[in-house]
């Protein structure tokens, strides 16, 4: 997609994202036999809900009848989220990840695989979990330490909380009380 298309059609297509509190990500042309595929990517810090990329897409749609952005070749609009394998490239994302495992990799060399505590103006706080039975460390990365981050899919990740500690505990207790 040409400079100019990319520049009109982000343009054209912000206001409308915006009007939603969503961000757009992303915008490409690709070709796809005699047609093209026009795909923008939405998110937000809330995810983005199937019924609003569908009111999206209409409104886009519109949109793009309207004006002549598209050309006059046939062209099929995809309107969506990032998928969870997308880079992390902005700020935003990397605070949208808080919480996450993500793979990195550094600009010194190697990599490196930890959860995001915390994000702020000048890198992040992480958590590398333990090996073999050891304990998590903390470690402090700041951004332009990092080439290259890519959220982990955890399938079996276990979320813990202080409040299970709390209802542990109350458990713990109920249970002390009942043997007693």
């Amino acid at each position: 997609m040409s400079t100019t298309q990319s520049e009109r059609l982000r343009g054209l297509l912000e206001p409308l994202v915006g009007a939603k509190e969503l961000d757009l990500e992303e915008i490409t042309v690709t070709p796809a036999g005699k047609r093209r595929v026009l795909r923008v990517v939405v998110d937000s810090d809330e995810g983005v809900q199937l019924d609003t990329c569908a009111e999206l897409s209409r409104e886009i749609s519109e949109k793009l009848d309207e004006t002549d952005a598209m050309g006059n070749g046939e062209y099929v609009l995809e309107v969506t989220s990032p998928g969870a394998d997308r880079p992390l490239s902005e700020y935003r994302h990397y605070v949208r990840a808080t919480g996450r495992l993500v793979k990195f990799q550094l600009t010194e060399g190697g990599e490196l695989i930890a959860r995001i505590l915390k994000v702020d103006d000048e890198g992040l706080d992480l958590e590398v979990p333990g090996v073999k039975g050891r304990k998590p460390t903390s470690r402090r990365l700041s951004f332009d330490a990092v080439a290259k981050a890519r959220v982990e899919i955890e399938f079996n990740r276990k979320n813990k909380s202080p409040e299970d500690d709390v209802d542990a505990d109350v458990d713990a207790d109920a249970d002390a009380k009942k043997e007693a």
